[in-house]
C-alpha cells in the first residue's frame, strides 16, 4: 500500500528524527520488543500526515464561505437548527478523497498482527486505522463511513451523504445523520467502558499525534497505572510531566523507524 511519501523523503526525514532523538527512539524500540500488552490512543496528528487537516485550521477561503467557526458547526444544537450549512461544512471538510494510511498508521496495524498492539483508540473519523489493516480500532468519535436516519434508524454508507444535493433525507423522509459525535453529544458508553478497559490493563501506552486537549477523551489517559507512558508529539501536552518517554517528532516517522515501516 502507498503511504504518499518518496522512499528519498521517508529516509531523509527518518534520519534527521533519529539524529535528534536517537536515545529516545532505541528505548521506545526496546520497549516494543519487551511489552506485549500495547495500546495506542492518537487524534489529529496521525491523519493529518496522511494530507488530511485538522478541521480546527482555518485557511484563506474559510470566512469567504462559512459564517461560523467550526466548533459552532459541528455541534448538535447547529446541526438541528442549520442542517444545510451543517452538510456544506461536512461535505466540504470532513469528508476527504484521495487519501491513503501513512506509516504511523501501517506501523500499528503490524504490530497488532505480531500480536504486541491490544487496541487502537482513536479520536479521527476518517478510518485510515482500519484501511491499513488494524482491526481492533476503538472510534472515540464516530466514523464518516456510517450514517443513520433519525427517525427510522436505517443505516446508510457514505454515499448517501455525499452523494445528496442539500440535506440526506432517508426514503421515510428522515434526516440522515452521520455516526460522528458533536460538540455537546455524549461519547458512546460502550467505546468508553472499552477504552478504559485496554488503557488500564495494557503494559505500554503510546500517545500520539494529540495535544491532549480535547475532553473528555484526553481524561481516558488518567486510567493508565503504568510505567510506559509514552508521549509522541510535535507539541507539548498537559500531560508531559507524567510521561515516561516523550519524543517531539513526526509520529509517523517515529513508529516508522521504530517498526522498520
Amino acid at each position: 500500500m502507498k503511504t504518499g511519501l518518496k522512499r528519498s523523503d521517508k529516509r531523509k526525514g527518518e534520519k534527521e528524527l533519529i539524529m535528534k532523538d536517537m536515545d529516545n527512539i532505541e528505548k521506545l524500540k526496546k520497549w516494543i520488543e519487551e511489552s506485549s500488552n500495547i495500546v495506542f490512543f492518537g487524534g489529529a496528528g496521525v491523519s493529518t500526515e496522511s494530507g488530511i487537516p485538522d478541521f480546527r485550521s482555518v485557511d484563506g477561503l474559510y470566512n469567504q464561505k462559512y459564517d461560523y467557526p467550526p466548533e459552532t458547526i459541528l455541534s448538535h444544537t447547529f446541526f438541528v437548527n442549520h442542517p444545510k450549512e451543517f452538510f456544506k461544512f461536512y461535505r466540504d471538510k470532513m469528508i476527504v478523497h484521495d487519501v491513503e494510511p501513512n506509516r504511523a498508521h501501517l506501523a500499528l496495524a503490524k504490530l497488532e498482527k505480531e500480536g504486541k498492539l491490544k487496541a487502537v483508540i482513536t479520536q479521527n473519523i476518517d478510518g485510515l486505522h482500519q484501511a491499513a489493516g488494524s482491526r481492533n480500532v476503538i472510534e472515540l468519535h464516530g466514523t464518516i463511513h456510517k450514517n443513520h436516519c433519525m427517525d427510522c434508524g436505517r443505516p446508510y454508507g457514505l454515499e448517501a451523504v455525499e452523494k445528496a444535493e442539500d440535506v440526506p433525507h432517508c426514503e421515510c423522509g428522515g434526516i440522515i445523520k452521520p455516526d460522528v459525535v458533536l460538540y455537546e453529544e455524549a461519547l458512546n458508553d460502550h467505546d468508553i467502558s472499552a477504552s478504559i478497559n485496554y488503557i488500564s490493563g495494557c503494559d505500554m501506552l503510546i500517545v500520539g499525534g494529540t495535544s491532549l486537549n480535547v475532553y473528555p477523551a484526553a481524561g481516558l489517559i488518567n486510567y493508565y497505572r503504568g510505567k510506559r507512558l509514552v508521549l509522541i508529539n510535535r507539541g507539548e501536552t498537559p500531560y508531559d510531566e507524567r510521561a515516561d518517554l516523550i519524543i517531539r517528532g513526526k509520529i509517523g516517522e517515529v513508529l516508522g523507524a521504530c517498526t522498520g515501516i
